[in-house]
């Protein structure tokens, strides 16, 4: 497909007024691994010009501990979690402060979105970074979100802000996501080979079977570490942003503007046609199952094929001390995670049930036992894995069905 046919084919992208905008560390640092106050205000410029036709945008910003490299005198990226912590207390207020006078030039007022990967695995904290964002969209604020380095943990953390980037088109049900970076986009194998070919457009996964992308690793901007994803955090950003309706373009910072604009910068990522709840984006890709039930091979088939909610009869184990209304996973026979979703029992209660009808438990425990497990609306599917397999979700409409229960349980 030729630039020019690609195009013809980001009229969403174009039209998009709720935009979340991502740049990545490499796009705004000098040579030596500093903070570069000229690309900032570059970035600033193009950003204002946009906002300027009315688009609300959400900016998703690294270059915190690239900011703190220089007044701490670090010649690279640490690699301890510690210093990288303390680069980033410092260098955030300086990459906000320069966000905050770029921005100023247009009458832009900013304001600083710092969130943690556990902000998005709890419910309540997440459904509060929603309404925060929200309400500084509403009140003309463009919202600046960064992970927040100086309390993330190894074991609990984004590890680069494409996936957070995403989550955060998720938050406020943008219309559109930007991933800019120092690369033109996806190419077919490594652009620094002779005969590597951009890929102008991913309409289906399939395309990527052939494409090799590599681990993410640090990016590089004239010799310095500085950055953390790498092609293959972005083109699974993508494909979560895209599960959930919301086309994406992986492109040169270089091409903001063009790639704002619906223009052939980089590789468009196509969106699916029905766009999940929140809730259900949340299980996918936020959440963290508290842990996990064991499910017979006819739940597994209901709960997979059927789309249908999980009842007593099809458990066979549990694990974990979850509550009631936690998200927990489910797994086949093999101990494979082939769902997620909200349980309605407690860890303590679900052994009494497990292999029982909800007519039984009716009649010898009360009407409240006379309900699923888990119902089909609070639960997504995770074929391949948790949070990095396409979506899986009942098509609205479809009839209530239950998995786990025969006319023959007891």
């Amino acid at each position: 497909m030729t630039s020019g046919e690609a195009a013809g084919h980001r009229q969403d992208v174009a039209a998009a007024r709720r935009v979340v905008v991502k740049v990545g560390s490499s796009s705004l640092a000098t040579p030596d691994g500093g903070l570069d106050p000229g690309r900032v205000t570059a970035l600033a410029d193009v950003l204002a010009a946009h906002a300027g036709d009315g688009t609300q945008l959400v900016l998703v910003s690294s270059g915190a501990i690239a900011a703190g490299l220089s007044p701490l005198g670090l010649p690279r990226r640490p690699r301890d979690l510690a210093t990288q912590q303390a680069a980033a207390s410092v260098g955030q207020g300086l990459l906000v402060a320069a966000y905050t006078a770029a921005f100023a030039r247009h009458g832009i007022r900013t304001g600083q979105v710092l969130v943690t990967a556990d902000d998005m695995m709890r419910r309540a904290h997440y459904r509060n970074a929603q309404r925060t964002l929200h309400r500084l969209l509403e009140l003309g604020i463009l919202p600046v979100v960064n992970e927040n380095d100086t309390v993330a943990t190894d074991e609990i953390r984004f590890g680069d802000n494409d996936r957070l980037a995403a989550l955060v088109a998720h938050v406020v049900r943008a219309e559109a996501l930007i991933l800019l970076s120092d690369v033109a986009g996806l190419y077919d194998s490594d652009p620094r080979q002779p005969g590597a070919l951009l890929i102008a457009e991913v309409r289906d996964r399939a395309q990527l079977t052939q494409v090799s992308l590599g681990p993410a690793r640090p990016g590089r901007a004239g010799g310095a570490r500085i950055g953390t994803g790498g092609m293959a955090a972005k083109v699974e950003a993508a494909l979560i942003a895209t599960d959930a309706g919301i086309p994406t373009v992986v492109a040169n910072a270089s091409r903001a503007g063009e790639a704002l604009a619906g223009g052939p910068a980089g590789t468009y990522f196509a969106p699916h046609d029905r766009r999940p709840t929140a809730r259900q984006l949340w299980l996918a890709y936020a959440a963290v199952g508290l842990g996990r039930l064991l499910l017979d091979d006819g739940a597994v088939a209901a709960v997979v094929e059927r789309r249908a909610s999980l009842l007593p009869a099809g458990v066979t184990g549990v694990e974990g001390g979850f509550e009631a209304g936690d998200p927990v996973d489910l797994c086949d026979a093999a101990g494979r995670v082939v769902a997620r979703g909200l349980v309605n029992y407690d860890a303590r209660e679900i052994p009494g049930l497990m292999g029982r009808s909800t007519r039984w438990l009716g009649a010898k425990r009360g009407p409240g036992y006379q309900r699923e497990i888990m119902h089909r609306d609070d639960l997504v599917l995770l074929a391949g894995g948790p949070g990095r397999a396409r979506l899986g979700v009942a098509a609205a409409g479809e009839s209530r069905h239950s998995a786990g229960e025969t006319t023959n349980s007891i």
